[in-house]
């Protein structure tokens, strides 16, 4: 990925986007502008994919990269078999050698897409790395000789997600979860000695270990690196992004689906898609403060949600899928599901209510629609749905039917095998079988 075009300086362009939380020495900015820095995150291999709250990291590097930095994605295989206690109450389930091996292959094919491994990138090619690596043929002699002997118990012990666990004396925190910070320590003395980093990054919740590897640097090698925190995001209600109490948003299209990733982001309350467009995409200063405006005088027209959404659909999925979750978004709020292929049509409508039954139901006379629409709990009564009918409040996949006496057959069959009923946003997908 080749430097881009004169715009912004990168320490400008992370400033205006809000990206900025802590920095470790103040002239980092000036020296992102004028040097040359390998840098690194790490991410955590809980799962065989990346979620929405890791964009954000995943995003930062691609933009350090942008502007002629080296980036490294650090999975933690060695780490990852631990667990970091920090934003825990309890430990953490250890998992196996073959579900940390599972999940660095996928999440090593998402970071593929979203920054440059190729050789055409030239300095600036990003590595993918595994501290398992390393850190599985670390000797507890060697580490306790190399590295334990930089750090006082006293100092680790006022870490806050130390403080936090040992608040709960019935939790505690084990010597496993403890020595965590050191082996992330390890990582950093890692990669300066034999990548040339010089710079760590990662959400403010990383601070405390982020400073115990640049120390460990300080002490082992008397030299100079840095580090570099961003915010953590939140949605409006000041709950973490990108998880809700039932599930996460993946990267993974076979976890969440490029419709379900638009729709996401699509729903964004207006007082935090300004954020999210300077946190989540790559549009330039000018037409980020456009959105903002159009946010501000006409919010019901939601475009930077749209924007917003497309963006980040086509840098996690690609343009193509990008564009049929965006018609299909669209498909959905004009009443034109009809429109859609079979799999966008399932995608479309796979939060609303599902339910089955007997193709014979179908036979003639047919399928009442009156009793279609008690069936799906979009009436209570048959005077109920009647009047529905006659007030055109009930569609057929997309087509008002305003006659009680209609009755459906196999001919209204999307795909020969469902039938989508409305009543105004109130969507049910019957399936036939």
């Amino acid at each position: 990925m080749a430097r881009e075009p004169e715009g912004p300086s990168l320490s400008a362009d992370l400033e205006f986007r809000g990206l900025v939380h802590q920095i470790t020495d103040p002239s980092l900015p000036a020296r992102l502008d004028n040097e040359r820095f390998t840098a690194y995150i790490g991410f955590d291999p809980t799962a065989d994919s990346l979620h929405v709250g890791s964009l954000l990291q995943v995003l930062l590097l691609r933009r350090l990269q942008r502007a002629g930095h080296r980036p490294l994605a650090v999975a933690g295989g060695g780490t990852g078999a631990i667990g970091d206690p920090g934003g825990k109450t309890e430990e953490r389930m250890l998992l196996s050698a073959d579900e940390l091996a599972a999940n660095l292959a996928g999440m090593r094919a998402q970071l593929e897409r979203l920054i440059d491994v190729d050789d055409g990138a030239g300095p600036s090619r990003a590595l993918l790395l595994d501290n398992g690596t390393w850190l599985n043929h670390l000797t507890v002699i060697d580490f306790l000789r190399d590295v334990g002997k930089h750090f006082s118990v006293n100092q680790m012990m006022n870490r806050e997600a130390v403080k936090t666990r040992l608040e709960r004396p019935e939790q505690g925190i084990s010597f496993t979860e403890f020595s965590y910070m050191l082996l992330q320590a390890y990582d950093y003395l890692h990669l300066f000695d034999e990548e040339g980093c010089r710079l760590q990054l990662g959400a403010s919740d990383q601070w405390g270990n982020i400073t115990m590897g640049i120390e460990l640097i300080r002490k082992a090698r008397r030299q100079e690196v840095y580090g570099l925190t961003t915010p953590l995001v939140l949605k409006a209600d000041g709950t973490k992004f990108g998880k809700t109490e039932t599930e996460t948003v993946w990267l993974d299209a076979a976890r969440t689906s490029p419709y379900q990733l638009f729709q996401f982001f699509y729903r964004t309350e207006d007082s935090v898609v300004g954020a999210y467009l300077r946190y989540f995409t790559f549009l330039d200063h000018d037409a980020i403060l456009d959105l903002d405006a159009d946010t501000a005088t006409h919010p019901e027209q939601r475009r930077a949600q749209r924007a917003l959404a497309r963006e980040v659909c086509t840098l996690v999925h690609g343009e193509g899928e990008a564009r049929r979750a965006e018609a299909a978004a669209l498909a959905l709020y004009a009443g034109k599901l009809a429109s859609l292929d079979e799999e966008t049509l399932l995608a479309v409508i796979t939060e609303t209510p599902t339910s089955t039954r007997a193709r014979p139901a179908l036979d003639p006379p047919g399928l009442a629609l009156v009793d279609a629409v008690i069936d799906a709990g979009l009436a209570k009564s048959k005077n109920e749905a009647r009047r529905l009918v006659t007030q055109g409040g009930v569609y057929v996949n997309d087509n008002q039917e305003r006659d009680t006496e209609t009755r459906l057959d196999e001919s209204d069959l999307l795909f020969d095998t469902y039938l989508v009923l409305r009543k105004g946003r109130d969507y049910h997908l019957v399936r036939f079988e």
